[in-house]
């Protein structure tokens, strides 16, 4: 209970944000949004007497129903209560505190960026914002190894469309293209840039005595691959490690203090799963 209690804690604060970023650099500056909102925006804009957060709602029922089949429950009453707060949050922070408009560039840039931050929030804890966020994961069952963020374009990129036709200005979609752009890239590096794992191969002719410092010393698993010099042709041990990237200044050195004529590659490592690293997770996006 006191994780599900942090979990929609988190989703609470993701889904503020994302009003905040709707209310404060898209509304005022007329930048299409993307999603079920950007669609809500667009009736808004030809229907103004119906607030954006009641549209939202009401544009998002059928596509909850439509989900439930393959989404399950957890993301189903996750992402109602993403929603709900989302939608709360653009007609009550809009009513208390109307802001004013600025640069569209300055506003894209800044509204796409806490809209990443916010949808990347709200995505960690296995839950969305309702709308195209519900599409996207839908299509990320059919191709599981695309970044979600490239998903959302997919159905946003309609939406950008019909809002260039309500404003009757291209720039108004132009701009909301960059948002969106900005608000991927934000979005996949909440998601999936968080993780600084290391990946380090050590080409040593003392790599019996590393091996045993990284094992015993540093609390690092290691493995030895057979490998061949081309050049000589001889028999080459290579250690493979993988550490977090607050160890790299210590592996390093490690490294030069037994052997400085080692041959240290150091590589990103993304998705590490095992022991000291993440568990495999049926519903990760």
């Amino acid at each position: 209970m006191k994780e599900k209690l942090k979990s929609y804690g988190i989703i609470a604060l993701g889904s503020v944000l994302f009003g905040l970023a709707f209310d404060w650099f898209f509304d005022p500056n007329q930048v299409a949004m993307g999603g079920i909102t950007g669609l809500a925006q667009v009736i808004n804009a030809l229907l103004p007497g119906i607030p954006v957060g009641v549209l939202t709602i009401v544009l998002n029922v059928p596509l909850f129903f439509a989900g439930w089949r393959y989404i399950g429950f957890h993301l189903l009453a996750s992402s109602l209560f993403s929603m709900a707060v989302s939608s709360v949050a653009i007609d009550l922070i809009a009513a208390v505190y109307p802001f004013a408009p600025m640069d569209p560039m300055l506003a894209t840039l800044c509204g796409g960026a806490l809209m990443g931050l916010s949808l990347g929030i709200v995505f960690s804890q296995g839950a969305t914002t309702g709308g195209t966020d519900i599409v996207a994961r839908l299509l990320k069952l059919r191709w599981p190894w695309l970044p979600l963020g490239k998903l959302i374009l997919v159905p946003d990129g309609v939406v950008l469309a019909l809002a260039a036709l309500a404003f009757g200005r291209v720039e108004a979609a132009l701009y909301g293209a960059v948002g969106l752009f900005v608000a991927t890239r934000v979005m996949d590096t909440v998601l999936y840039g968080l993780d600084t794992s290391k990946v380090a191969y050590i080409i040593s002719d003392r790599w019996e005595a590393l091996a045993q410092v990284l094992l015993k010393e540093q609390d690092r698993g290691v493995t030895i691959l057979r490998g061949q010099g081309a050049y000589t042709g001889r028999d080459k041990q290579v250690l493979m490690v993988a550490f977090k990237q607050r160890d790299i200044v210590q592996i390093k050195r490690t490294v030069h203090q037994l052997d400085p004529k080692a041959f240290l590659i150091v590589c990103d490592a993304h998705d590490v799963l095992g022991e000291g690293f993440g568990d495999y997770q049926k519903e990760e996006i």
